[in-house]
C-alpha cells in the first residue's frame, strides 16, 4: 500500500469492531482476531434465499438498495468484522462489451469466447459509472449503514481470462492455457486490457466508499511457477501498482496456490490469502512479513462442531497471536452451510486466546 493515511485515519473509532479488520490488514495490534467469510453474503443465509426467489444475481447487483441489503445481511446475522460487496466476479464483463449469462448450477457462460487478437480488440474500454453505476451507489448505501469496514473486490486478470477464453467454468481451462502459449501477443493484449479495467473498477469502488479491496485469482492455482512467472506475474505487478495508489489495504487471494505463494507475494498485495491446503504458519513463512488471511477448509463446516473447533483453534494457535492475521475460510462458504455454525465460528474466533500450537 503506497500510503497508510486513509485506512489509519479510519482506525480511530471507539467500537473495536469498526476498525479490527483494517488494523489487522495493516499488521497493527487488535483486541481479538478479526473474521469474515468469502461468500458470506449468499446462498447459506435463509434471508438471501428468500430474496433470490424473486430476484436473480444480476438483478440484485443492479438494484442498489437490494445489493446493500444482501451485503449487510451477514454483518447483522453473523457478527463478522467486515462486509464484502455482493457481486459476481464477472459483473464487470458487461462494461467490456461481453455478452454472458449466469446459469443456475453452471455459472457464467460467455456467448462469444475469445479465440484471437481480433476478439480481444472487440473489448470496450471499461467505464465504471456506465458499467456498474448501481453497484457504486450500493457501496454508498452500505457505508451509510455498516458498522464494519466494506471490502470491494474484483477478479484477477488471469481468472477473468479463463472465463472469457474457455467460455465458462472448467477444471483445467485448456483453451486459456493453449491461447497463452500459442498466441502470446494476443494474450498480452488481453491481459493489458483486463488489468486496466480491473484497476478502473476497483478505483471506482474505493472512490464510492470501499475501505479495502480483494483480488480473487480463483483459477491461477492450475498454473505452474514457470507459466505464472512468465505470463501472469508481470501483469499482476502492474495491477498491484495501480491499486496500490488507492491508499487502502489490498488482499491477494488464490485457490490451490501453495506452490505459487512466494511469487504471489512478490507480485503484490498487502495481505496474502491462504487456502486450506497449507498450514498457516508455513504459508506465512513463504510470504515474508505480509499479513495473511485464512484458512479453514469450508467443507469442515458441514461436519461435527468438534472438528471445526479443533481445526480453528489449531489455525489460531499457528498464528501465534502475531499481528497481521485475518481469520477466514480457505475459499467461499458452501451453500449447504448452516448460518448458525458460521455465527458460532465467529464467536469462537473472537474468544480464542493463543495457547501455543
Amino acid at each position: 500500500m503506497s500510503s497508510n493515511a486513509a485506512p489509519l485515519a479510519e482506525v480511530t473509532a471507539a467500537d473495536p469492531r469498526t476498525d479490527r479488520y483494517l488494523r489487522a490488514a495493516l499488521s497493527l495490534p487488535v483486541d481479538v482476531t478479526p473474521v469474515w467469510f468469502m461468500r458470506q453474503a449468499g446462498r447459506s443465509l435463509p434471508e438471501f434465499r428468500a430474496i433470490r426467489e424473486h430476484a436473480s444475481l444480476v438483478e440484485i447487483t443492479r438494484d442498489p438498495a437490494l445489493c446493500a441489503e444482501v451485503t449487510l445481511q451477514p454483518v447483522r446475522r453473523l457478527g463478522v468484522d467486515a462486509a464484502i460487496l455482493f457481486a459476481d466476479i464477472t459483473t464487470p464483463f458487461s462494461g467490456l462489451g461481453v455478452d454472458f449469462e449466469i446459469r443456475p448450477s453452471v455459472g457464467p457462460v460467455i456467448e462469444r469466447p475469445i479465440a484471437s487478437q481480433a476478439d480481444v480488440e472487440r473489448l470496450r474500454p471499461f467505464e465504471p459509472r456506465e458499467a456498474v453505476g448501481p453497484l457504486l451507489e450500493a457501496i454508498r448505501l452500505i457505508r451509510a449503514e455498516s458498522p464494519v469496514p466494506l471490502i470491494g473486490f474484483a477478479g484477477a486478470p488471469f481468472t477473468l481470462a479463463c472465463y472469457l477464453i474457455d467460455g465458462g467454468p472448467s477444471r483445467e481451462f485448456p483453451k486459456t492455457r493453449l491461447f497463452m502459449h500459442e498466441q502470446p501477443a494476443a494474450w498480452d493484449s488481453l491481459m493489458e486490457r483486463l488489468v486496466d479495467a480491473t484497476v478502473a473498477y476497483l478505483s471506482a469502488q474505493v472512490v464510492a466508499g470501499a475501505q479495502a479491496v480483494q483480488v480473487f485469482d480463483s483459477w491461477v492455482g492450475g498454473l505452474g511457477p514457470f507459466d505464472y512467472r512468465r505470463s501472469v506475474m508481470p501483469w499482476m505487478r502492474r495491477l498491484w501498482e495501480g491499486i496500490g495508489r488507492l491508499g487502502v489495504p489490498t488482499t491477494h487471494f488464490g485457490v490451490g496456490t501453495a506452490g505459487l505463494l512466494r511469487l504471489q507475494a512478490q507480485a503484490g498485495g498487502d495481505v496474502i490469502g491462504l487456502d486450506w491446503r497449507i498450514a498457516l504458519d508455513e504459508g506465512r513463512a513463504l510470504v515474508g512479513d505480509r499479513p495473511v488471511q485464512g484458512n479453514l477448509d469450508p467443507a469442515l463446516l458441514l461436519g461435527p462442531w468438534e472438528v471445526v473447533e479443533a481445526t480453528t483453534r489449531w489455525i489460531l494457535n499457528l498464528a501465534a497471536g502475531r499481528p497481521g492475521h485475518v481469520f477466514n475460510l480457505g475459499h467461499g462458504v458452501l451453500p449447504e452451510t448452516d448460518a448458525d455454525v458460521l455465527r458460532r465460528l465467529v464467536d469462537l474466533v473472537h474468544t480464542h486466546r493463543f495457547k501455543g500450537a
